[in-house]
């Protein structure tokens, strides 16, 4: 057994957990934030997408031992006091979801991809780095739409700033 102390959702939390134990199951079993979903268990399908210390990772493939220490975000660690992060509302506004099992991780997967891209983003990038996430229902247009949508509400959020 190990103590796993890690901050999830800018709450520190720290329980005991099985060496083996992945991080997906920690977030769900331990936690009880079951947003984050199990899919496959062999990194192919993207449900179970946090984010690790800023950047996505598939928690099917991480250890809650090697997440201590770490800041982690989650589906439910998005929206900021009730208001949907603008991915959700994109999802949302454009349909981007049908029955839902895949969307907390193509919403954190676009989250992390508008980041990393620096609001730089079109259809053919979003298409090649959603290929880690499967969809079973949307055929991904919709999917696709909402992440540039979301992309560009965003940059144009950062240059209003300015």
């Amino acid at each position: 057994m190990a103590k796993v102390t890690l901050t999830v959702n800018g709450r520190r939390v720290s329980e005991d957990c099985d060496d083996r134990m992945l991080l997906v199951h920690f977030i769900r079993d331990k936690l009880g934030l079951t947003g984050t979903h199990v899919g496959c268990d062999t990194t192919q399908c993207g449900t179970c997408v946090v984010h690790m210390d800023g950047r996505s990772v598939k928690s099917c493939s991480v250890l809650a031992v090697q997440a201590a220490g770490s800041d982690v975000t989650t589906i439910e660690g998005l929206a900021a006091q009730g208001d949907l992060h603008p991915v959700q509302a994109a999802f949302k506004e454009h349909h981007g979801l049908q029955c839902g099992f895949c969307t907390p991780g193509m919403v954190m997967t676009a989250v992390d991809m508008i980041h990393r891209h620096g609001g730089q983003l079109d259809e053919a990038t979003v298409r090649h780095e959603l290929e880690g996430n499967i969809c079973r229902c949307t055929g991904y247009h919709n999917i696709v739409k909402a992440v540039l949508a979301a992309n560009a509400d965003m940059q144009a959020g950062r240059e209003a700033a300015e």
